[in-house]
């Protein structure tokens, strides 16, 4: 395993009797959830950050990782803060709001979810491309990290893809379609329509999809990474007092 990039550290704050588990996206790392993270903290909740199996350190650590990995470590982490919490939040970022989901369709306890531009549906045509690419010995293609539309801000991702992962994320997320109706906890969904990674009807598929009540936000001014964009403090306020309201 090679050394962790400069701000892909996982973070762990103590706090209060409510927990909140947060959660990257695919190819990134904490650095694109460290200030909601840290937003959360301040607000007094015992929060917790980690690091996905594979990421944060370089494409060849990635390229033997995939969801089951990635499910069974976000599922370790909720156990071990729940077990020190009396209620729990998940908040995740793309491939992290899938997780997120998909913790809370398992855990029917979870107080809240907060999902922010939230991946469950991979284009076929794109699992078909992949596919093919795979076939012919490519293992990765090039990076989907930094869709940012605020200037000077860059997310700590990799600069590829990796091929046989992208595929299992794929897989994964088209499985969770089909299981978001065991998600009944609240739900916090924020979309930006100018997203270039992942459709923004991915939110319209998760919001007709759970069982449970859900708020949606809409983020006219940023692209994907909306945490690190120009909605980030809209974001962190918005999830805290939802993460205040269904935990209180």
């Amino acid at each position: 395993m090679s050394a962790e990039l400069s701000g892909c550290e996982p973070l762990s704050a103590a706090g209060g009797a409510s927990g909140v588990l947060v959660l990257h996206g695919f190819t990134g790392c904490p650095q694109s959830m460290r200030p909601l993270a840290q937003a959360f903290a301040a607000a007094g909740f015992t929060v917790e950050l980690p690091l996905l199996p594979g990421h944060g350190t370089t494409v060849d650590d990635m390229i033997a990782t995939g969801w089951a990995d990635w499910t069974a470590a976000a599922e370790a982490a909720y156990v071990d803060l729940a077990g020190r919490c009396d209620s729990m939040v998940v908040a995740g970022l793309s491939m992290g709001g899938a997780l997120a989901l998909w913790l809370g369709g398992r855990h029917p306890e979870i107080a809240g979810l907060v999902c922010v531009n939230p991946v469950v549906d991979v284009a076929s045509e794109l699992v078909e491309g992949v596919r093919a690419m795979i076939d012919a010995g490519a293992d990765r293609i090039e990076g989907i990290g930094g869709n940012i539309a605020k200037p000077g801000v860059e997310e700590a991702a990799y600069d590829a893809a990796p091929l046989g992962p992208l595929l299992s994320l794929a897989e994964g997320t088209g499985a969770l379609q089909g299981d978001l109706g065991k998600v009944t906890s609240p739900l916090l969904l924020f979309n930006s329509p100018q997203d270039h990674v992942v459709p923004p009807a991915n939110g319209d598929l998760v919001a007709g999809g759970v069982a449970g009540p859900v708020e949606r936000v809409t983020l006219e001014r940023s692209y994907h990474v909306a945490t690190l964009d120009y909605d980030a403090d809209l974001i962190e306020q918005q999830a805290v007092a939802f993460a205040q309201r269904v935990t209180g």
